[in-house]
């Protein structure tokens, strides 16, 4: 890695409403950029290769693994690969911006390992694991099996949110995004 700016890890368990918040933080005047991530799923109906994420095949993200070409990555479920390029994350150092992260929960602490006192890690809770039951059924993407899934891997997930720096109560998705900007705004400017 060369130059090191500052990175933004937003994590939190599927639904609880992180990539809602990134999205918005990233139409303020923040100087901030979205790393795009690799993944070894098949995208999902609107997304875009190289937009949402670097859709890689599992043979593919994992010679890249080998290679040394990632900064973290994990296998999030079976055969199904989760990770950030370093080449990514230079390409918008590069460019004098900082980097924020929409990335699961192992990821950004491992990030935050990796640059501790140049990284913020933000665990957006939802108010409660119905609450999050409630939206991931209302999205209406998923089996009912699916998405048992997604809520027993959420109660794992927040037992790690005391491992990062700021815990964001997403019970107000305004309030939630206006927190997260002053989070920033004071983060950077330090």
């Amino acid at each position: 890695m060369k130059k090191q700016g500052k990175l933004i890890v937003f994590s939190a368990p599927s639904g609880s409403g992180k990539t809602t918040i990134v999205k918005n933080l990233l139409t303020r005047d923040l100087g901030l950029e979205f790393s795009i991530s690799a993944a070894s799923r098949k995208p999902r109906e609107g997304e875009v290769n190289g937009k949402d994420y670097y859709f890689l095949s599992p043979e593919d993200f994992k010679n890249k693994a080998d290679n040394g070409e990632f900064l973290e990555w994990e296998e999030v479920y079976t055969d199904n690969y989760y990770g950030t390029l370093k080449s990514e994350v230079e390409r918008i150092w590069e460019k004098g911006n900082t980097v924020v992260f929409d990335i699961d929960v192992i990821g950004g602490l491992n990030i935050k390992k990796q640059f501790s006192n140049n990284t913020l890690a933000v665990f957006v809770k939802p108010p409660s694991v119905e609450e999050l039951r409630v939206r991931l059924e209302g999205r209406g993407t998923e089996t009912a099996e699916k998405i048992e899934m997604r809520l027993a891997k959420a109660e794992e997930e927040i037992s790690y949110s005391k491992d990062f720096d700021y815990v964001l109560i997403n019970d107000n998705l305004e309030v939630a995004q206006n927190e997260a900007s002053e989070l920033i705004v004071k983060f950077i400017e330090k």
